[in-house]
C-alpha cells in the first residue's frame, strides 16, 4: 500500500470518529490505527523469524524464485518467497543474492526499497564427450553397455 494512502486513511478514520462520536470516536480511530500498525509489525517479525532460521543466501530453487519476482516488490515481500535472508553483495544499488544447491543464483537489485532488476545465473553444464563419461572423466548419464 502506498504510505500516503495509508496515513490519509488513518487520519480520516480518526477525524470521522471524532466528528461522529466526539472524543470516544477519536479514541476508536486511534485504536484502529494502532491495531493496524501492530498487525504490520507482527507480519514483519514473522517473515524475519522464518527467514532468519534458514541459512543466509540459500534458496530451495533459484529458478522458482526468479519466476515469482516482479518489479516493485519490497524485500519483505521477497523473503517469504525465498525462505531465507539474501546475501548482500553490493551497496549501490542495494543488491542481494540467493543460491540453490545446483549453483544457480538469483541477484536482485533494489532502489528506494523496491525491486528494480533481477537476474538468474546458472552454472555452466559439464559437456559430455558422448562416451558415457563427462569431460572430467567422471561417469556420465549413459548407462553401461548402451
Amino acid at each position: 500500500m502506498n504510505p500516503w494512502l495509508g496515513w490519509t486513511l488513518a487520519v480520516l478514520a480518526i477525524a470521522i470518529g471524532y466528528v461522529q462520536y466526539g472524543g470516544p470516536g477519536a479514541l476508536l480511530g486511534i485504536t484502529m490505527v494502532v491495531f493496524w500498525l501492530l498487525l504490520q509489525f507482527s507480519r514483519a517479525m514473522r517473515v524475519m523469524r522464518r527467514a532468519g532460521a534458514a541459512p543466509v543466501g540459500e534458496v530451495g530453487s533459484a529458478v522458482m524464485l526468479h519466476a515469482k519476482l516482479h518489479a516493485g516488490m519490497r524485500l519483505l515481500d521477497i523473503l517469504p518467497l525465498a525462505g531465507a535472508l539474501g546475501r548482500k553483495v553490493a551497496d549501490a544499488p542495494e543488491t542481494f543474492e540467493w543460491r540453490d544447491a545446483s549453483g544457480a543464483r538469483v541477484r536482485v537489485e533494489f532502489e528506494r526499497g523496491r525491486c528494480v532488476r533481477w537476474t538468474l545465473s546458472r552454472p555452466d553444464d559439464v559437456p559430455d564427450d558422448g562416451g558415457g563419461r563427462a569431460a572430467d572423466g567422471a561417469p556420465g548419464a549413459t548407462p553401461p553397455g548402451a
